[in-house]
């Protein structure tokens, strides 16, 4: 069947070589090119230069690689960071979801909007029908002062087609030259007008579902590790595996010191398989297993949209207009396995003659511990983790415009985000280890706990496991020692804005531009439900918490542009500021603002700055998360240094965080020469530094931030308590504004068009060159820009490009695109020897994409394949969100508009 697959769908990409047409998007840009105002500004006046750069991407570009959700189509544009996508959160509770995240500066500080306003589904932009998206606003700077909170690194403005009229219909499939990464859907979308053109209305739909690809092993390089040889340097290899975890069971001293013997399924004892290289628990190749083997490449997932949107003109200049959508993402994937490092008696229940004989010969005396990878747990076998997300969204509002070009919005919109989660096959921690401690009673394999009828601790529902070698845990087995925590929570959002904009007067270069308005949101997250187990801390890896919380915010906007130079033809010079105070339940009050100006010169150059102070305020999980605790050793630096057993360190919110303040500094401008007719040049600088960034830090860094700070303990904000023989007690490390970010870089872009005999040709090329990306969380300064592994936080290559060539005609449309991203350190970790690992650069890729198209009548036929020549990714453990790690994908499918 894959096999199939792959034929049809490799055929149909490489048969676009005959069949090509121009798509919706770009008939539309045809149409109505110079009826775009982007949402760089609150300033919505035709012709205004915004001072903040705003790059538009139209339906075109939107469907450059046929990838699959909006998100992902954004991140093939270099100013975006693919940091949660389907390949990169396999095993993470956010799997699939797939939010903007301009400069990698973090989801969390790119805001991102539907048709100007705030939404549910902004953290998934699966959320959001494609087929209904008519272009995406990309504001490259910080935009708080315009937007309010979030828009740190900038603003992602989806715009959707709100002009539509017809049906247009699609299906499509796609599968990777693996066999795997199959995935198919379907979409619809109609439009209409109707009372003679004064109402107009659309509904769209649309299906998909991925099956993800699970296929590690033939992809080059996904099982990459740190490997530490016995000198203290590390060396970045693959195939990095265990020898303290086996699937058969690794024997260990008390210790944990690995002897390199496991069991067998039978029971028996033999030599763990050795790799070219060994050191303490790891070996460089052999027969053992690394828990990064058994993870997805790329997370599976079901999509359903439903969106529609109406509005009438009730007068000529007073429109009202109605949303409603409904999201759901669904998936239920085997995670990884569950690993358990456990004690084995010397009458141990299942321990067979022959393994006490072979033991013996080894030098093993026992007790001893046995290293476990459960990968054989029932027949889901492994963690397994199912979700459901489900939104349900609805939005109300009122267009008008009165007097000499004077316009007002109000809208209200309501949204709430249920998510349902389950992580099962989950060691009850307790039951796991009564049941693996059984002794032989007459025979029979029977828990301790219940071989002596006097014992207090008798557990009659206990059902001895056998984990010495793989395949032997019973169904009873896993019943009784194994279960599901899950969670169901609710996000509630209520938005709601009025604005006014207009031109109460002129200067001497012209008139004067002016947006006023007010903002309110209220925001509240509930915990539904949560599973009995999780709320006792039953479970060994997740125990789900409660989290409850709310808050609202107020905020009131000024935005002013003011001409001063107005010579017809020659130079246009304006000043642009803007200022936005709100008024938070949590916080109080804060500021925001921005000042720039632009200077258009000959009508041919423009020039523009901006300088602004932006706030990211703290998420509700940020403020509310309930209480974990985690138990550890830790280093006491208040006294000499001595190492302190079973300290209590407390992680969750802290109500009384306080917003993140950003400031950003934009240079740059664009060059489009009437000599050359469709050239389009920009080039602009950009430099964000971020304060008082939330962060939670590890035990230890609490501890040794305190001592450099503070002489005495008791002065460190009562972060630090102590037993009373002044030994430490418990560590708070809940969230902190405590770290500071700071970024600067280049981007680039130039676009090109021409008329080429019955069509036209498209060049574009978007550039951006990341100078730093200094990363201070409070312990250490790393600049990450350069370093470029999967496994560091913000890891950035220093040049991402993107160039693209198209043609388009009435029957034949081609895109050729190049996608290049640099190379750079994998890490900057050093081993115990100080120095870098071996093997530490990654060379640079680039990555060509086809796509064709064939126009017959009403019918588009497409195919497309990414990553043409199939470039390998690079060494990485778990995965990259910098490179990537599928392979070539081909896909296609046919489209019918009328």
């Amino acid at each position: 069947m894959r096999s199939g697959k792959l034929i049809w769908l490799a055929g149909t990409a490489l048969a676009g070589l005959a069949f090509a047409s121009p798509s919706w998007a770009e008939e539309a840009r045809q149409d109505g090119q110079s009826d775009i105002i982007v949402t760089g500004s609150r300033i919505q006046r035709q012709g205004f230069d915004a001072p903040t750069p705003t790059t538009v991407l139209g339906a075109e570009e939107l469907r450059q690689g046929d990838r699959p959700s909006l998100a992902q189509a954004l991140n093939d544009i270099p100013q975006f960071r693919p940091t949660q996508t389907p390949e990169t959160t396999t095993a993470n509770a956010t799997s699939a979801a797939s939010p903007a995240d301009l400069r990698g500066l973090g989801p969390v500080r790119t805001l991102t909007l539907l048709d100007g306003h705030r939404f549910t589904g902004s953290a998934d932009l699966n959320s959001v029908p494609q087929n209904l998206v008519k272009r995406v606003d990309v504001v490259t700077g910080g935009a708080s002062a315009a937007w309010g909170s979030g828009a740190v690194a900038g603003v992602v403005n989806l715009i959707l087609d709100d002009d539509l009229t017809g049906v247009k219909m699609g299906m499509n499939q796609g599968i990777s030259s693996r066999g795997d990464g199959y995935r198919y859907g379907g979409d619809i979308a109609w439009g209409t007008k109707f009372a003679g053109g004064r109402g107009h209305v659309m509904v769209g739909g649309e299906y998909l579902e991925s099956k993800g690809a699970f296929d590690r092993a033939s992809r080059p390089n996904l099982n990459a590790g740190l490997f530490q040889r016995a000198d203290g340097q590390l060396v970045l290899a693959n195939d990095v595996n265990l020898t303290v975890l086996n699937r058969g069971g690794s024997i260990l001293g008390l210790t944990a010191a690995p002897y390199n013997l496991v069991f067998n399924p039978d029971g028996s004892i033999g030599p763990l398989p050795l790799g070219s290289e060994t050191y303490g628990q790891q070996t460089k190749g052999g027969g053992g297993q690394s828990l990064y083997d058994y993870m997805a490449v790329s997370a599976p997932y079901k999509r359903t949209n439903l969106f529609a949107r109406a509005n009438y003109d009730l007068t000529d200049d007073l429109t009202v207009w109605i949303n409603g959508s409904y999201n759901r993402m669904a998936a239920n994937y085997a995670f990884f396995p569950e690993t358990s490092v456990s004690v084995v008696m010397p009458d141990n229940a299942f321990l067979t003659d022959t393994a006490r004989a072979q033991l013996s010969a080894a030098g093993v005396s026992t007790p001893f511990v046995l290293g476990r990878i459960l990968d054989d747990v029932g027949k889901d076998r492994m963690l397994t983790f199912g979700y459901t997300r489900r939104n349900l969204e609805g939005a109300i509002g009122l267009d008008g415009k009165f007097g000499n070009g004077w316009s007002y919005r109000a809208y209200y919109d309501h949204g709430e985000l249920r998510s349902t989660q389950t992580l099962s096959n989950q060691r009850i921690t307790a039951n796991f280890a009564k049941a693996i401690d059984a002794v032989l009673v007459n025979g029979t394999a029977t828990c301790r706990v219940n071989a002596d009828a006097a014992t207090a601790n008798d557990d009659a529902a206990c059902v001895p496991i056998d984990i010495l070698g793989n395949g032997k845990i019973t169904e009873a087995g896993v019943a009784y020692a194994f279960g599901a925590a899950s969670q169901i929570t609710t996000t509630k959002l209520d938005t709601a804005g009025v604005s006014l904009g207009g031109q109460p007067f002129s200067t001497w270069a012209g008139p004067v531009d002016i947006a006023l308005g007010a903002d309110f949101r209220w925001e509240k997250f509930v915990t539904n439900s949560t599973d009995a187990l999780s709320l006792a801390g039953a479970f060994s890896t997740l125990n789900y918490a409660a989290t409850n919380g709310r808050f609202d915010v107020r905020e009131f906007f000024g935005e002013i542009n003011v001409p001063l130079l107005d010579l017809a033809e020659t130079a246009r010079l304006e000043v642009n500021g803007a200022a936005r105070y709100s008024d938070y339940s949590t916080s109080g009050g804060i500021w925001s603002w921005k000042t720039g100006g632009t200077l258009r010169l000959m009508n041919d150059l423009l020039l523009r700055a901006v300088y602004s102070r932006d706030i990211r305020s703290p998420s509700i999980s940020e403020y509310y998360l309930n209480r974990a605790t985690n138990i550890s050793s830790a280093l006491d630096p208040y006294n000499g240094n001595a190492v302190a057993q079973n300290v209590v360190s407390y992680t969750g919110g802290d109500p009384n965080l306080q917003p993140e303040v950003a400031h950003t500094l934009t240079l740059g401008g664009s060059y489009s020469p009437r000599f050359a007719p469709g050239l389009r040049l920009s080039l602009d600088y950009y430099h964000i530094k971020i304060d008082d960034v939330i962060v939670t830090l590890q035990t230890q860094d609490v501890l040794n931030l305190c001592a450099a700070q503070h002489p005495d303990d008791a002065l460190c904000g009562g972060l630090i308590t102590r037993n009373a023989n002044g030994s430490l007690a418990s560590v708070q490390r809940s969230f902190r504004n405590l770290a500071q970010y700071r970024t600067k870089g280049l981007d680039m872009e130039a676009a090109y068009q021409v008329p080429l005999g019955d069509g036209r040709v498209t060049l574009r090329a978007l550039a951006t060159h990341v100078m730093e990306l200094l990363i201070d969380d409070g312990v250490s300064v790393t600049d990450r820009a350069g370093i470029v592994g999967g496994d560091t936080a913000f890891s950035t290559p220093k040049w991402r490009v993107t160039t693209s060539a198209g043609y388009d005609d009435d029957r034949f449309g081609a895109d050729l695109r190049l996608r290049y991203v640099s190379g750079g350190r994998y890490t900057n970790v050093t081993g115990p020897n100080g120095e870098l690992p071996l093997g530490n650069r990654i060379a640079s890729r680039a990555y060509v994409d086809l796509g064709l198209r064939f126009k017959v009548g009403t019918f588009t036929l497409f195919g497309n394949i990414n990553n043409l020549f199939d470039r390998d990714p690079p060494r990485t453990q778990y995965s990259n969100p910098n490179y990537d790690v599928i392979g070539r994908y081909f896909s296609g499918g046919v489209r019918l508009n009328f």
